[in-house]
């Protein structure tokens, strides 16, 4: 797939969704996050903002990417709206061919999938990598499929929180895994209807 075709993708995506005024952040962010003291986070894959304008609310400094231009511009503009443009750098990216620069405290990746060309591991890897001493690298996956997801696929298999960690291959004398597990919750979708979906949770800390 080329570049093109991954930007026409998700344009079309967050295109045919409605443009939310306070987007809701993930669940696991904010369970994970709220104790941790601000600092500068990496969003990645920032999709309808919720997590980005979560985080700045609450004095982190946001560096939110996402290959979308519909999803960056219509996060650039809620900052905006909501007062916290000076908190949220909103960039596109295709992490493909290009990966934010500057160091980081922490870097989320929620529900980082697609049925693109992308490697993954390659990209955690990085953002690993671009944690500064002590940060975190929180990654959450699906481990189902909710009724709602655009994957609709029944073979699609999800990998564990271990299995992500295996493949991403830190040195462990470096990085140590915090937690790998697959926490269960009642989600709601974008229709209003609910389900018990499985999630991936996978923190991994650099050594200070």
């Amino acid at each position: 797939m080329s570049t093109t075709s991954a930007v026409t993708f998700w344009d079309g995506v967050y295109a045919a969704r409605p443009a939310a005024t306070d987007p809701r952040p993930n669940v696991r962010l904010t369970g994970t996050v709220t104790d941790l003291p601000p600092g500068d986070v990496l969003d990645l894959g920032c999709g309808q903002g919720g997590d980005a304008l979560w985080l700045a609310r609450r004095g982190w400094r946001v560096t939110a990417v996402d290959v979308s231009a519909v999803a960056v511009e219509r996060l650039t503009a809620l900052a905006l709206a909501h007062g916290l443009a000076g908190r949220i750098d909103a960039e596109r990216h295709d992490l493909r061919a290009s990966f934010p620069r500057g160091t980081f405290d922490l870097v989320s990746a929620h529900y980082l999938h697609t049925p693109l060309d992308l490697d993954r591991a390659t990209v955690l890897r990085a953002a690993a990598h671009a944690l500064r001493p002590g940060g975190r690298l929180l990654v959450v996956d699906h481990g189902s499929t909710a009724p709602w997801s655009w994957d609709q696929d029944p073979g699609v298999r999800y990998p564990t929180a271990r299995e992500v960690a295996d493949d991403i291959g830190l040195d462990g004398a470096a990085w140590t895994v915090e937690r790998a597990d697959a926490p269960r919750r009642i989600a709601t979708g974008p229709d209003g209807h609910s389900a018990e979906v499985t999630d991936h949770v996978l923190i991994i800390r650099r050594a200070a």
